[in-house]
């Protein structure tokens, strides 16, 4: 007959439970949802009773705990760990990591590291395959006990997670005090389905473990859709019911060598000369040196098309002008402010400085919308590089510099120009200027380009007879034309069918002279005769 077990039948049955291996551990592997690779393991107790059945973990433990036997029952797991691994060394069987639980009834009363230490050395297991977890509610009353477990088992070399993380009041004050080094997420935050409240405070809880360079397990995901919103924030790792229920020693030494593995990476790599915690310390040098001593700066993540500020500079805010704080630059979607073409030249930089893991430049055009100012468009130029990586996730930072008076300047003069070739173009007029004293002739622009002349011709005028652009019967006339300037003639003008069809155009000279006198330059000017003229 099937029941639960009373409380005066767990007490007195715990000792004999665990010498029967009615108390034994079963295995819940840990999955990278995007590429379906085990990372790893985690051991739970089970208690299966030889007359009453399965026991609620949720109803013996708690009694386990109360009278101080869990002690004995978390060791014994432990040792069931161990034995697993062991078999599987001895096997040549790929290993993966396996979780197992500390209570917070383990330290305080008991010297549980030193004990977990003596069975691992007793079965030779790497400690690299081994993680111990504790839970949120370990803290409760005891923080600085249990960080010295945690440094403990540090010096050891084992990895500490959090489990049940968010499941209670004080989780960021308990992460800011323990060094874990793996978080395990509480998805009860979607419980009510993805997205919502929940699933904006998962995302930030994603954010800043990225900066603590901490990998994150969603565990308890049951649906498809659960995973697939954790991976599109960028948790990829997933324990719960969607993949594997929790499964016996046998099927889990199964599902070792049957299901391809990969190692657990940290959160954010970040480039080696940058702290992240440092970089948030408000009082902080390299915060004071972002803050003061660089030029407009900002720190961005982008992943997969969708951009987000994470922090900028009062040189920033400056140099974009119109008047903002810093609520009103970080708190939109950058995106808003650019057309698709400047979106797809900014993106594109963005890929680009991914790929080279180099220093990028682009410039854009972007809208401005501040409240006290309105809309304005400014051309920025951006600088871009990659400073850190999560999966497929990258930190980007910006120097920026506000060129939109250049760009006015620049449009100005290609727009005078413009005008005035499109004039020149118009009356056909070709212009150039003669030395005298080293018979260089420099053409214009629309000399160069219809008559493929050089910018600078020299010992002119004789290459513009020998190429045939002067007909060879005007040569002598030309030549002593230009030998008149030269002796003082202030103008003159001729007609000469110029070119192998022999158009005619009216060719006209001033002449400039020095402050004594002398002949320096003749400016040129050839205009196509229109009919009636002479």
């Amino acid at each position: 007959m099937e029941r639960q077990l009373t409380e005066d039948e767990i007490v007195e049955s715990v000792d004999e439970a665990i010498k029967n291996g009615d108390i034994y551990a079963v295995f819940q592997p840990q999955i990278n949802h995007a590429t379906g690779r085990m990372v790893g393991a985690e051991a739970l107790m089970r208690w299966k009773h030889p007359e009453f059945g399965m026991q609620y973990p949720a109803t013996f433990i708690p009694v386990m705990e109360a009278y101080d036997l869990v002690f004995r029952a978390d060791l014994h797991i432990f040792e069931e760990v161990c034995q697993v691994q062991r078999y599987c060394l001895d096997n040549h069987i790929p290993l993966v990591p396996l979780s197992f639980n500390m209570s917070r009834y383990d330290i305080y009363r008991h010297d549980y590291v030193e004990k977990i230490e003596e069975i691992r050395k007793k079965y030779d297991i790497p400690v690299k395959f081994l993680r111990v977890e504790i839970t949120e509610s370990s803290a409760i009353g005891g923080m600085e006990i249990l960080q010295m477990a945690i440094n403990r088992l540090h010096e050891y070399g084992y990895l500490v997670e959090m489990d049940d993380f968010g499941s209670g009041y004080s989780s960021l004050n308990i992460l800011k005090d323990l060094d874990v080094d793996i978080i395990k997420l509480d998805m009860r935050f979607l419980s009510g389905g993805v997205g919502g409240r929940g699933g904006t405070i998962i995302s930030s809880i994603i954010q800043m473990t990225k900066w603590l360079n901490t990998p994150v397990i969603a565990e308890g995901v049951e649906t498809s859709d659960q995973a697939d919103y954790m991976e599109s924030i960028g948790c990829y790792y997933v324990q719960g019911y969607l993949y594997f229920r929790p499964i016996d020693r046998d099927e889990f030494i199964l599902q070792l060598k049957t299901t391809d593995h990969e190692p657990l990476s940290p959160a954010m790599n970040l480039i080696r000369t940058m702290d992240a915690g440092k970089f948030w310390d408000p009082d902080s040098l390299e915060t004071l040196i972002f803050s003061n001593f660089v030029g407009a700066a900002a720190v961005m993540t982008y992943r997969n098309g969708k951009l987000e500020i994470l922090r900028i500079n009062k040189k920033y805010i400056r140099e974009i002008g119109m008047n903002m704080d810093e609520k009103e630059l970080i708190g939109t979607d950058p995106w808003d402010s650019y057309d698709e073409t400047n979106k797809a030249l900014y993106e594109a930089t963005i890929k680009k400085a991914i790929r080279t893991r180099d220093e990028e430049t682009c410039e854009t055009q972007r809208r401005v919308c501040s409240k006290s100012c309105g809309d304005t468009m400014i051309w920025v130029r951006t600088d871009l590089r990659v400073i850190g990586q999560a999966g497929d996730e990258f930190l980007i930072y910006a120097m920026i510099k506000n060129i939109t008076s250049e760009k006015e300047q620049l449009m100005a003069v290609i727009d005078s120009e413009r005008k005035f070739r499109y004039a020149s173009d118009q009356v056909n007029i070709y212009a150039w200027e003669y030395i005298f004293a080293t018979k260089d002739m420099r053409p214009c622009f629309r000399c160069m380009r219809d008559l493929h002349l050089p910018p600078v011709v020299k010992n002119y005028p004789e290459p513009v007879f020998e190429n045939g652009l002067f007909p060879m019967d005007y040569k002598e006339s030309y030549y002593e034309l230009l030998q008149n300037l030269e002796n003082g003639l202030e103008s003159a003008d001729v007609i000469i069918p110029l070119t192998v069809g022999r158009i005619p155009f009216h060719v006209r000279y001033t002449t400039e002279f020095d402050e004594t006198g002398k002949p320096l330059k003749a400016y040129g000017s050839a205009t196509l005769v229109v009919d009636g003229e002479s």
